[in-house]
């Protein structure tokens, strides 16, 4: 029996050749290099990008793309930082996936581009990086920026309602 694939990973009929390949390899990358979280926003990216009409995966060599999705993720990730677990180098990344730097370069920009994805917006920001993403909490109440955690309850709830954040922080002892 085939298992079906998570919502995030649905993608055209005509794409799915083209998605398995790339998340191929963007799975092996992250498995060796990363980490499974990396794995699995790689394919729920591999497959944003396949939904996306025109695919701008449907042009181009699967390496690339793949090359790409995990340069992107790391662009908003800060994936290059050394301070950061896990780390890489760009240059290593290229080199891993066998493309030039430029090839590299160029089709994570397309990418950025195509999903509006940078550093502000939490759509791409892994899981575990939620908790300390600079804007992931940041709402405005009255024209003031606030972070949304040290608010009231009932203001946090709203906010979660409203999808300003990503979840509701845990309730400090000093609140109960």
């Amino acid at each position: 029996m085939v298992k079906p694939k998570p919502v995030g990973e649905k993608v055209p009929k005509q794409m799915e050749g083209k998605f398995e390949e790339i998340a191929c390899l963007t799975d092996a990358f992250c498995s060796q290099h990363l980490n499974a979280e990396y794995a699995e926003m790689s394919r729920q990216l591999a497959a944003a990008l396949c939904r996306k009409r025109p695919s701008p995966l449907a042009a181009g060599q699967a390496k690339s793309w793949a090359c790409g999705i995990v340069h992107a993720l790391g662009m908003v990730n800060f994936l290059y930082d050394s301070s950061q677990t896990p780390h890489i180098k760009a240059s290593e990344l290229y080199q891993v996936f066998g493309i030039a730097e430029s090839t590299g370069q160029g089709k994570s920009k397309a990418i950025r581009d195509a999903m509006k994805m940078s550093y502000y917006d939490t759509t791409w920001c892994l899981p575990s990086r939620l908790d300390k993403h600079p804007t992931a909490w940041l709402i405005s109440i009255n024209g003031f920026p606030m972070d949304a955690r040290y608010t009231s309850r009932e203001i946090q709830e709203e906010a979660f309602h409203r999808g300003l954040i990503p979840y509701l922080p845990p309730i400090n002892d000093s609140e109960e």
